[in-house]
């Protein structure tokens, strides 16, 4: 319990103190009875040191608070003992997972969709309970289905609720949760037969690569993820695709193979405003979103044209994208660093930081104290 909380409580950088008030902060907000300040602090004295055990109504504060699950915070807790005989169990259990008509798919791919927007606009971890809630569901669902017709359109939704889940994890800094999480989506959108959710869930798995300091890994896995679509992909997730390729080959240092990239997805990315990918729906992508992409690729190469391309980004930002906009911020203030602008890159990181404070993101938070520490 010990090293999962205190970890937890240092990587959003939190003191003590700030846990104490960020308890109380949520527990007002949702009309919650918890104890004093003063004992509060003692609780997190103790939970950390493995001398309180953590109730479960503390449990749903911090992982909400956190965004985090409770093996993660607090230890695998113990196997449930086993039943002598559990026929009966698993035969009530298939005839529900064969009764699942297609309007509850319907409902679980709106819940997905629900989550999604949520996550864009208050970030990963307040929704931890409902994400993990959300996915036991639909891999119940799977798990009980018998027949192809059945397992198939379960399997198309829980693909797409995997890969939310995994990017979420990676945003709360979880990244063997987010691995898991992107090897299930993979699973699920191959028994689909659905090409491009793997293709989407292999691409956005390279981002954990790179994190981890294997940029070039993640620009082969990424290529491997546009082979995988091949012709089957809808042409703005291709476009996304060779944007993605474009950003990880900035972070492994090839120009060249970055700046073609990002001239492919500008070559098949369909013109107009429109962003969202009616057959991709975690996909948005139109000229705006590419001159960010655009804009942070070359950022990260140290290239002057950075900023003309980022400021336009910032003028078409739409403000519900908030994690988004706290790194097209970092983008800028490295764009500026990169130019000795240190005023401009500070204005830009102060923004950054609250967008990232707002959505409890430790991913940026990171990048912001790395891009901090060159100022």
């Amino acid at each position: 319990m010990a090293e999962g909380l205190r970890r937890a409580r240092k990587d959003r950088g939190w003191s003590q103190d700030r846990l104490v008030r960020e308890i109380v902060r949520y527990a007002e907000q949702r009309l919650m009875d918890v104890a004093s300040p003063a004992s509060l602090k003692v609780y997190i004295s103790e939970w950390e040191n493995g001398r309180r055990a953590v109730s479960d109504a503390y449990a749903t504060i911090l992982r909400a608070l956190f965004g985090k699950t409770d093996d993660e915070l607090f230890g695998a807790p113990p196997p449930a003992a086993p039943t002598a005989d559990g026929y009966d169990a698993l035969i009530s259990r298939i005839d529900s997972a064969r009764s699942l008509s297609l309007g509850m798919v319907d409902a679980l791919l709106d819940q997905t969709e629900l989550l999604r927007r949520l996550d864009r606009q208050m970030g990963a971890a307040a929704l931890i309970d409902q994400m993990r809630a959300h996915l036991d569901a639909l891999e119940d669902a799977l798990t009980f289905a018998v027949l192809p017709d059945a397992r198939r359109p379960v399997a198309t939704a829980l693909a797409g609720a995997a890969t939310l889940a995994a990017w979420q994890a990676l945003d709360a800094g979880a990244v063997e949760r987010a691995w898991r999480h992107y090897e299930l989506g993979k699973r699920a959108a191959s028994e689909a037969g659905q090409p491009m959710y793997l293709a989407h869930a292999m691409a956005e798995q390279a981002y954990v690569l790179a994190d981890a300091g294997r940029p070039e890994m993640a620009v082969d896995l990424v290529r491997d993820a546009q082979r995988t679509g091949g012709s089957r992909v809808s042409p703005r997730l291709a476009a996304w695709l060779f944007a993605a390729e474009a950003e990880l080959c900035a972070k492994a240092g090839l120009a060249n193979d970055c700046q073609r990239a990002l001239d492919q997805a500008a070559a098949v990315l369909p013109a107009g405003d429109e962003a969202r990918d009616p057959d991709m729906l975690s996909i948005f992508l139109n000229a705006n979103h590419l001159a960010r992409w655009r804009g942070n690729a070359l950022a990260m190469l140290g290239e002057d044209d950075a900023l003309a391309e980022l400021y336009v980004a910032l003028e078409g930002m739409d403000p519900a994208f908030a994690r988004a906009s706290a790194g097209l911020r970092c983008d800028l203030a490295q764009a500026h660093l990169v130019r000795g602008e240190f005023g401009q890159a500070r204005e830009h990181l102060q923004q950054a930081r609250l967008l990232a404070n707002r959505t409890g993101s430790v991913r940026y938070r990171r990048r912001i104290e790395g891009l901090t520490g060159r100022l």
